[in-house]
């Protein structure tokens, strides 16, 4: 499938002000801004395993589409939400357990590049993968 593949950040935009707005000290953005973070993604029908691996921690995550999912960011914001496929985009739709505050996230795949675009109370940011 297309998002198939090892995938490694790039370069991000307005990542910074996001964490910000998410209330990441100063501090964690920095080393954030840093992380190398790798992703390999693999899809099985609607069955999706993501193995996050960074700086600060190697996690996996298996999700299937629509079905709700608990998942903690690497600062330790607690979040749970689903992601869906419309058309050739996957959209996450998340809920963070410590205020209700929606934070919502689309992967795409735009020439070579994996580009996840995340919004939160109205700041959007995005980190660009280039595969590996």
């Amino acid at each position: 499938m297309a998002f198939d593949g090892t995938w490694k950040v790039d370069r991000s935009e307005n990542y910074d002000k996001f964490m910000d707005k998410m209330g990441v000290n100063m501090v964690k953005r920095k080393l954030a801004a840093h992380d190398n973070l790798k992703l390999i993604i693999t899809q099985e029908g609607n069955k999706f395993t993501v193995k996050e691996s960074s700086t600060f921690r190697n996690i996996e995550i298996i999700f299937e589409l629509g079905v709700t999912f608990h998942y903690s960011l690497a600062d330790g914001t607690e979040l749970t939400g689903t992601w869906s496929l419309e058309g050739h985009k996957l959209v996450g739709k998340f809920t963070r357990v410590d205020n209700g505050n929606a934070l919502n996230a689309v992967r795409e795949i735009i020439g070579d590049e994996l580009v996840q675009t995340y919004t939160y109370e109205g700041v959007e940011a995005k980190r660009i993968f280039k595969k590996n």
